[in-house]
């Protein structure tokens, strides 16, 4: 069950990582990225997309990899467990026939 939580918290991570990196990239109308683009000046503008762009798809290939992988260890029931009977049936089950005659109501005249 441990292996289970980190598992989802490490997808809840990556979800929030990727959020974050696609609000940054340079949109076509401009994003956030724009803000910061003087302060890269260093690396240049181009470089910083391409790092944005491979970070995306690192993260979404990472996403992808733990879903997968959470499939394998979610906790499933074996067959064990004895079978509950809902409360519906169990109402079901206990309720008597109706009477054969039914009174039939006069007919209108």
């Amino acid at each position: 069950m441990g292996i289970y939580i980190l598992i989802s918290v490490l997808i809840l991570i990556t979800c929030v990582l990727l959020v974050l990196i696609v609000l940054v990239q340079n949109s076509k109308g401009g994003g956030l990225a724009s803000n910061f683009q003087s302060s890269n000046q260093f690396m240049g503008v181009r470089k910083t997309a391409d790092f944005l762009e491979k970070t995306t798809w690192t993260l979404a290939v990472i996403l992808l990899v733990l879903s997968l992988f959470s499939i394998l260890i979610i906790p499933k029931n074996t067959g064990t467990v004895k079978t509950q009977e809902s409360e519906i049936q169990k109402q079901i089950n206990n309720t008597k026939a109706p009477a054969k005659d039914f009174p039939v109501p006069p007919a209108k005249k």
